[in-house]
């Protein structure tokens, strides 16, 4: 027998539903024997299969959490303080928790790689509004820890939809 999938496969594995000849790349191993992929049922989670409506919604929230946050972030630690030390990590965990929540929302608390770097650009998006906020260049030299910050909020984005 060849393989349906592989013509140029000699296998002498069948599918357990349907008898369709699969070789050993095609079988999957479900409770009740080898299938092949269309007995098998394989679908994505639910929580992972993101539609392009979730995406714009993801990235509508990403936007407007960043916004905000950046306007937050400006007023309660501006450019020219610096980081604060404990206070400014503090900062940093409730704007990437912010954004990633408010993308998680948004999207009827789906996750997955896409969603997370939309989390991503808001929080940078809030970087961004803070650095015009406070009229300096949009992406200064000077500016370590608001660097720190940045990736610190950017990871907690990450986790929450992870």
């Amino acid at each position: 027998m060849r393989c349906a999938n592989h013509p140029n496969v000699e296998t002498e594995l069948a599918c357990g539903r349907c008898d369709k000849p699969i070789c050993p790349r095609c079988v999957i191993q479900t409770p009740v024997g080898g299938r092949c992929r269309q007995c098998a049922g394989i679908r994505r989670l639910p929580t992972y299969h993101i539609s392009p409506a979730y995406l714009a919604r993801g990235a509508a929230a990403a936007l407007a959490g960043g916004a905000a946050a950046g306007v937050a972030w400006w007023l309660v630690l501006p450019y020219r303080v610096g980081f604060l030390g404990f206070f400014g990590i503090l900062i940093a965990l409730a704007l990437g928790y912010a954004v990633g929540e408010a993308v998680s929302r948004a999207t009827n608390r789906k996750s997955g790689p896409p969603l997370q770097a939309l989390a991503v650009g808001g929080v940078i998006a809030a970087y961004l509004v803070r650095n015009l906020l406070e009229g300096a260049p949009l992406v200064p030299t000077d500016d370590t820890f608001g660097y720190v910050i940045l990736v610190l909020a950017a990871l907690v984005a990450l986790g929450r939809l992870r």
